[in-house]
């Protein structure tokens, strides 16, 4: 059972559903709504649409013109300002990922996986229902609903339940499981707006989506406006004095400010939120977990919340499936929050360094007190955007349930890099038939085989079935592909990421085998 259907609790759904594992998918909002937050969509994400089936129809649902470049720019003081600059962004680890990023509305996604949802037999979509109740023991999940209307009431009992349920998560504190991290104490305004003659001012700029400002008196924080469409449509978000609402703020003159020009505007929403950074202090209670802004809260800073919850049903989903399966450990099932919570606490991290350094920068530099000095630490500014892309690259090192990694614990600062690397994302590769290694890869585990000898192969697969691991052999003699990956024989994770790579077969494949399904 799933609570909650934001993108991350439909992606969730979509995994199990292809997978044939039987849910329900419990959501209050009958609708999608219409407020364009979470719009970034890394690489990342996109390979997972691929894999759930839609990517096609999410590239269709787009609203910015085919193309049309995915990134930022930052300027001093306001957008019209003397200094700015426009780093590359997500293009820069492009080639180490099967698909391209994609920008769009979050209501959008939504709707999308929502038509997804409705293709799948497995899936049972409880909209205008509210969980209210829930209890669990060592078989199942009790779970009582509450329709909305009429009151109808209903017990539902699952398995598993996991809470997607957002930032505020009931299910997280029925629980009993505690969200600890950083209150930054910033009132936050987000305004959704219409202006064509904002679009034409930005001309002045290489094409991007997003915007932002930073000026001393924000102290490290951003103003920052977001492409909605190509040509009027705009979000905008801001920080706002203490208790600022609609009555008190005047928002047009907010954003003139920070734009640095007058402009004619139609607002279509104003909204207040508090900027807070927080992770939960466990992703697991018995057969209760929490997946998305349920366990990690970020600021809209560069799409890490969505993306990070998306992953984080791609990473449970697999692992949920097994488990019901019966050919995954309970351990495996552990490893989702030994896996993913690390990752996110590192992006919080990351995320409060980025306010501080520029927080620093705004406290010691100013063009009109030494402009050749605020100059070359502008310049340093870019340069330091471009190695934040570069730099950011979740892994599983650490992993129990990976074999051969080298680092202590999973997280997000590493490398790019094409070899395969035991925890770490799978790059695209091609493979002799001219296909993508990713068209090949399925729902299970595989191993890939780069001019393997069957005596290299036959001891995985004779373990695979031992245990009853549902197992893929794709054989290739592509010597590209395997000089790319630095390794003749790769074993890869049902999430694309590498459980155990080498020359050779290990000395006792069928340990290999029981520690990547949690069995050991």
């Amino acid at each position: 059972m799933i609570v909650g259907s934001g993108p991350v609790g439909l992606a969730l759904a979509v995994d199990l559903g292809q997978r044939g594992i039987d849910c329900a998918l419990v959501e209050r909002r009958r609708d999608v709504g219409r407020i364009p937050k979470g719009q970034n969509l890394s690489q990342r994400s996109l390979e997972h649409f691929y894999f759930w089936g839609c990517v096609d129809e999410l590239r269709a649902a787009r609203l910015l013109p085919r193309g049309y470049p995915i990134g930022g720019l930052t300027a001093y003081d306001n957008l019209m300002g003397r200094y700015w600059y426009a780093p590359p962004g997500r293009e820069l680890v492009r080639r180490y990922y099967f698909q391209e990023n994609e920008r769009l509305p979050q209501y959008l996604t939504e709707a999308v996986l929502r038509n997804r949802v409705r293709e799948l037999r497995d899936v049972t979509a409880l909209f205008g229902w509210t969980a209210v109740a829930l209890e669990q023991d060592d078989y199942g999940v009790r779970t009582t609903l509450v329709r909305d209307g009429d009151r109808a009431r209903r017990v539902l009992i699952a398995d598993y339940l996991v809470g997607c349920d957002g930032a505020r998560s009931p299910v997280r504190t029925q629980v009993g499981i505690t969200l600890r991290g950083r209150d930054l104490r910033r009132r936050m305004v987000l305004a959704v707006f219409r202006s064509r003659r904002l679009h034409d001012a930005l001309k002045r700029f290489p094409a991007r989506t997003t915007y932002r400002v930073l000026r001393p008196e924000l102290e490290g924080y951003w103003e920052f406006f977001g492409r909605v469409d190509l040509g009027e449509g705009w979000f905008f978000h801001a920080p706002v004095p203490d208790g600022a609402g609609p009555a008190s703020l005047d928002v047009h003159r907010l954003l003139e400010r920070a734009a640095g020009i007058s402009f004619p505007c139609a607002l279509e929403h104003v909204g207040f939120w508090d900027l807070r950074i927080a992770v939960a202090d466990r992703y697991r209670r018995g057969r209760v977990l929490i997946a998305g802004d349920a366990c990690h809260s970020h600021p809209p800073y560069g799409g890490f919340g969505l993306n990070t919850g998306l992953e984080d049903a791609a990473n449970l989903g697999w692992k949920l499936a097994a488990v019901l399966r019966g050919w995954g450990g309970e351990s495996l099932l552990d490893s989702y929050e030994v896996e993913r919570r690390p990752v996110a606490l590192e992006t919080t991290e990351e995320i409060v360094a980025d306010i501080d350094r520029d927080r620093a920068f705004l406290e010691r530099y100013r063009p009109d007190l030494d402009r050749r000095e605020f100059e070359r630490a502008w310049s340093t500014l870019a340069a330091r955007s471009r190695n934040r892309v570069e730099s950011y690259e979740p892994h599983y090192e650490g992993s129990p349930v990976v074999v051969g990694a080298c680092g202590p614990t999973p997280g997000v600062r590493g490398r790019h890099s094409p070899r395969a690397r035991p925890g770490h994302h799978l790059t695209p590769q091609p493979l002799s038939s001219g296909r993508n290694v990713y068209e090949e890869l399925g729902g299970d585990f595989t191993l890939l085989a780069f001019g393997a000898e069957e005596r290299a192969v036959h001891p995985f697969q004779t373990a695979a079935d031992a245990l009853r691991v549902p197992l893929r052999v794709v054989r290739d003699t592509y010597q590209a592909g395997r000089r790319s990956y630095e390794c003749r024989l790769i074993l890869i994770r049902p999430d694309q990421y590498v459980a155990w790579a080498g020359d050779r077969p290990p000395p006792e494949p069928e340990e290999v085998m029981r520690t990547a399904a949690g069995l050991g």
